[in-house]
């Protein structure tokens, strides 16, 4: 989150990409959810959009528990959406609905960072990419008064040390 923090300090940054993670997420499982992995007796199918997201958001629990459960808000609501889209279109409606869903939050992303004046964090270290979303939950937990007791100030003096 240091690392991550660093590439973002601009309000107009943090703004474009609290639009664009979403998004981005969002467009991945529902691509990701045309792609049925197993059946499950009594569940029905399991599809990599639904496999991958539980993976990334244990694991995004395990990096920071109340960050990592905040994530839900976007988790849960992105694979419900998802299954209940790829019910209703047709595959290659889904894909051309992903496309323009990721490429409409890379937009945002880019521009954010033009706004920053610096490339974005994951150019440098690609595991960031699995790092946004948390930026953009902690940003919002943030806000609301939410976030645990002293995260804000443990990453700013890891980002200052990073400088």
């Amino acid at each position: 989150m240091a690392m991550y923090t660093t590439y973002h300090r601009d309000s107009r940054n943090k703004a474009t990409h609290a639009v664009g993670i979403p998004l981005i997420v969002f467009s991945v499982v529902l691509a990701c959810t045309l792609v049925p992995v197993a059946e499950v007796a009594g569940f029905g199918t399991v599809t990599l959009g639904l496999a991958l997201s539980v993976m990334v958001w244990a694991l995004w629990i395990a990096l920071n528990r109340p960050v990592g459960l905040a994530l839900g808000l976007l988790v849960v609501p992105s694979v419900l959406l998802s299954a209940w889209l790829t019910e209703r279109l047709d595959a290659g409606a889904v894909r051309w609905l992903a496309l323009g869903l990721f490429v409409s939050g890379w937009v945002f992303q880019l521009v954010g960072h033009a706004f920053e004046g610096r490339k974005p964090a994951l150019v440098d270290n690609l595991f960031q990419a699995l790092i946004g979303p948390m930026f953009v939950a902690t940003e919002g937990l943030m806000a609301l008064g939410l976030a645990p007791a002293g995260l804000h100030e443990r990453i700013e003096r890891q980002a200052a040390s990073r400088s």
